[in-house]
């Protein structure tokens, strides 16, 4: 009598994913469609289809590597269908009780559809993706923008049905309307989409001369988009039913804004913050003061400078950024001050400086001597 693991060319230690690996390889290599005729290649069809379904099975495996065909042989001759010793029900010989479950798993992605039936063919339209760039006033304010999309819109000549006007769209002679046949395949039957309707269930006697029986025609739209108040890079707006019209009558697909920045010249942003460089003259940064900068809503901020600022220094403007996406708060700004030396002097500009100078006590450039200090020290050593 054979052994199921010789049947699928294994050894008796093969794990479960090597005996499903060689099952499929050998089912695929015997299966009636690809030797339609081949008498030897059914029944080595049927032999290695056997095996598996016991060897696939744990308890069924673990009874076979026990006591071998006699754990199959309670009601004599083949695997068939008694309690048998174990307590199995429905064996793996004759009939084949899970071949249906085995012929989904393993060939289902190969004839037509992973399951038991097969859907009719989805006549949805495709989503449509549109890519907006928008300035960042914009996208601190909000807008509406109109955007023109080519698109496959629903033919008006036949309402999107397909069907010349006055006359209409038939349910499939062949499939009646399930958009679905079943063909016998030797011992079993495979369900295929149907050929006639191509998988759609319906057919159409007398197609719209205007769209070829499709139901859409090519067409750009114009669409008015609302862009909500803080939209950042990459941001999503997803307009349900606005992509391409489905086929003859179908439902239409939807149409995804994408939205980008453009640059802008005086603000950077991240996330709800911006931030801004602003040069300052030596003597304001010195002095300090008041200073008036751009606010992105497009007004003036007032922040505060003190005496002795240095070039580099980022001060924090809290709630001056950009507002949440769909929320209450905003962002903060924080601007960065870079200390700009006057050029081109004049003979008294010098000569007022060189008097500053001899004014300026070492504390007061307290960087300046550290620096000079670590440099001798460097020299010395």
């Amino acid at each position: 009598m054979a052994d199921y693991y010789q049947d699928l060319g294994l050894s008796k230690s093969a794990s479960d994913a090597e005996i499903k690996k060689a099952y499929r390889k050998l089912a695929m290599q015997y299966h009636p469609d690809r030797n339609q005729g081949d008498a030897d290649a059914e029944k080595k069809f049927k032999t290695v289809s056997q095996a598996y379904d016991i060897l696939k099975d744990p308890q069924k495996k673990a009874a076979y590597d026990r006591v071998g065909h006699d754990a199959f042989n309670q009601m004599g001759g083949g695997a068939g269908g008694g309690a048998g010793a174990g307590g199995f029900g429905g064996g793996a010989g004759g009939g084949f009780g899970d071949f249906g479950d085995m012929f989904e798993d393993l060939f289902g992605d190969v004839f037509g559809g992973g399951g038991r039936r097969t859907q009719q063919a989805d006549t949805r339209g495709n989503d449509l993706r549109y890519n907006l760039a928008v300035d960042l006033e914009d996208a601190f304010h909000g807008k509406k923008a109109n955007v023109k999309i080519p698109t496959q819109a629903p033919c008006d000549s036949c309402d999107g049905t397909g069907a010349k006007k006055g006359t209409s769209v038939k349910t499939c002679h062949t499939c009646g309307g399930a958009g679905e046949v079943r063909v016998q395949q030797g011992f079993f039957s495979v369900v295929r989409g149907c050929h006639t309707c191509n998988g759609t269930g319906k057919i159409i006697p007398d197609p719209c001369t205007k769209c070829g029986g499709k139901g859409r025609v090519r067409k750009e739209r114009t669409l008015s988009v609302n862009i909500p108040a803080g939209v950042d890079e990459g941001t999503r707006i997803r307009l349900s039913g606005e992509g391409e019209a489905g086929m003859q009558g179908g439902r239409p697909g939807d149409l995804y804004i994408f939205v980008s920045l453009k640059p802008h010249k005086l603000f950077k942003r991240e996330g709800t913050d911006l931030s801004m460089d602003i040069p300052v003259s030596f003597v304001d940064a010195a002095l300090g003061g008041e200073l008036e900068v751009p606010s992105v809503d497009g007004g003036k901020a007032k922040m505060n400078l003190p005496e002795g600022t240095q070039s580099g220094q980022v001060f924090r403007m809290r709630g001056k950024g950009m507002p949440e996406l769909n929320g209450t708060r905003r962002g903060d700004m924080f601007v960065k001050v870079t200390v700009e030396v006057p050029h081109k002097l004049s003979k008294r500009q010098k000569e007022l400086l060189n008097e500053f100078k001899g004014e300026c006590k070492d504390k007061q450039n307290p960087e300046q001597n550290t620096f000079w200090d670590q440099a001798k020290k460097f020299w010395a050593s």
